[in-house]
């Protein structure tokens, strides 16, 4: 199940697309919208899994909201949009996914950034992105009782749409060697380890995939 917030922008084309590439596999695929802010949304994108798909091994958290701005000019509305959607709502996705996870001793992997351990310009997301990982390292815990792993991946630069707006508001990102550059398929490969038995070993924990970027900070 591939989850998207908008209806007719570019996050419900590319959830389309992704979906059809999987059934092209011959695997069942289906495309939900649902903005993980709203409680009741969250508890019918899993509702829907549940009766549609059947059960639910790995739950991915990789929805993310916020404006690209620095504290002292947030407004109102922008602090209750980073907490409903990066805190709150990740934190709703894994207890309303809870129970199909215990069924199949699912694993839950959380996608942070390196903005949660580095003061980065206009980039409030950080703070929600270390929120989490606090999260992960006590659901890890609380779960493993349950058989429910919980782990994290810290991605660095990765080239996704955001980064075009990253290059605007953080001074020298442009002058970033490009093999320090992540791209979005070496954050799902280290997402697809943590989902498999190799991973088994790995409990509450946060790994980060930069390139080596946080290794030369003084550099």
């Amino acid at each position: 199940m591939v989850n998207h917030r908008a209806r007719g922008g570019s996050s419900e084309r590319q959830a389309r697309e992704l979906s059809a590439e999987i059934r092209a596999l011959g695997r069942r695929s289906l495309a939900v919208r649902a903005d993980i802010s709203d409680r009741q949304a969250v508890r019918a994108l899993v509702a829907e899994a549940g009766t549609t798909l059947g059960r639910l091994d790995f739950l991915v958290l990789n929805a993310a909201r916020a404006p690209f701005k620095p504290y002292e000019r947030l407004l109102d509305r922008d602090l209750r949009q980073l907490v409903d959607t990066n805190l709150l709502g990740n934190i709703s996705c894994i207890r309303e996914a809870l129970p199909l996870l215990e069924r199949s001793s699912g694993k839950v992997v959380f996608i942070s950034s390196l903005g949660s351990r580095f003061a980065t310009p206009s980039y409030p997301l950080g703070s929600m992105k270390a929120a989490m990982e606090a999260v992960v390292r006590d659901c890890a815990e609380s779960l493993r009782d349950r058989g429910v792993a919980v782990n994290a991946v810290c991605g660095g630069i990765v080239q996704t749409d955001s980064f075009k707006i990253l290059r605007q508001v953080w001074d020298g990102l442009d002058r970033l060697s490009p093999e320090l550059l992540v791209s979005p398929d070496e954050i799902a490969e280290v997402v697809v380890f943590l989902c498999s038995p190799a991973a088994a070993g790995i409990c509450g924990q946060t790994i980060v995939v930069d390139r080596g970027l946080s290794n030369r900070v003084l550099r």
